[in-house]
């Protein structure tokens, strides 16, 4: 072979394989011009042409694998960027319902505070309202205090009159004083007017004058205890009660008519 044929072949060796099918045409005809100069030349392209066919052979078999690598490489990417959405979106509904679970358990707590507030204020005008009228009940107390006929006892202040009256005039004259006609609901009480009143009769707040025998005190409950001096209540047309004179004491209550004239005791309850 001679030496520019063989210069020839290194250099399409070195070329890449790429490059070689573009090279054949150009090779071929460098060879068709020294054919006639060497009798092994037939034989030498023959070899030649082996040699490029396996080459071009082997680039297509590492084409092959390069592609099937590429898509078995895009099939994963794919596996991955699917798996990659799906937990992605498993986590967004996640976030999503945890969103409204807490949208809803804020709702109900606003709900519920709301509810205390209002429930608070409703109590705070309460107690503002209490408070307004222990004051008031306080200021009154103050002015009867400083007045030397009233007397204080048990949370009750208490006023025995000079003059006399009938039993609807008594009471008239106690409402008009902020007051109203006694009510004894207790020993210790029946013993604290006992004193106050100095032996004298005195109208109390007890009547039966809407049911006969029927006794009610002036704010329309009932005696929790009774004092009635001995055959007491004994009148025909006697509705009115007075602590009378004389009587065996804590034993002294008696029914009169209403229109008898006595003195008569109010009382003013601080705490209503």
């Amino acid at each position: 072979m001679s030496q520019s044929v063989y210069d020839d072949h290194l250099w399409i060796e070195e070329l890449n394989t790429e490059d070689l099918t573009e090279m054949v045409v150009v090779y071929y005809e460098s060879v068709d011009a020294v054919r006639g100069h060497d009798p092994n030349t037939d034989a030498e392209d023959a070899n030649i042409k082996t040699t490029l066919r396996t080459k071009k052979n082997e680039s297509h078999t590492a084409d092959s694998r390069f592609y099937r690598l590429t898509a078995v490489c895009l099939g994963l990417l794919c596996v991955l960027l699917l798996t990659a959405t799906i937990a992605l979106w498993i986590k967004l509904y996640s976030l999503m319902t945890s969103k409204e679970q807490l949208q809803t358990n804020l709702t109900t707590e606003r709900d519920q505070l709301q509810t205390i507030y209002a429930n608070l204020t409703i109590e705070r005008d309460q107690l503002q309202t209490e408070r307004d009228a222990l004051q008031k009940r306080l200021s009154e107390l103050e002015k009867h205090i400083n007045k030397p006929e009233w007397r204080y006892f048990n949370y009750s202040l208490y006023y025995i009159s000079t003059g006399k009256k009938s039993w609807s005039e008594s009471r008239k004259d106690c409402r008009q004083r902020g007051a109203d006609l006694l009510i004894i609901d207790s020993r210790e009480e029946q013993d604290f007017i006992e004193a106050l009143r100095r032996g004298q009769n005195a109208w109390i707040g007890l009547t039966d004058t809407n049911t006969a025998n029927v006794w009610k005190w002036v704010d329309g409950s009932a005696p929790t205890t009774e004092y009635w001096g001995s055959g007491e209540p004994n009148g025909v047309n006697e509705h009115c009660v007075i602590i009378s004179e004389g009587s065996k004491a804590g034993k002294n209550w008696a029914d009169y008519h209403c229109s008898n004239l006595f003195a008569w005791i109010c009382e003013k309850r601080i705490f209503e």
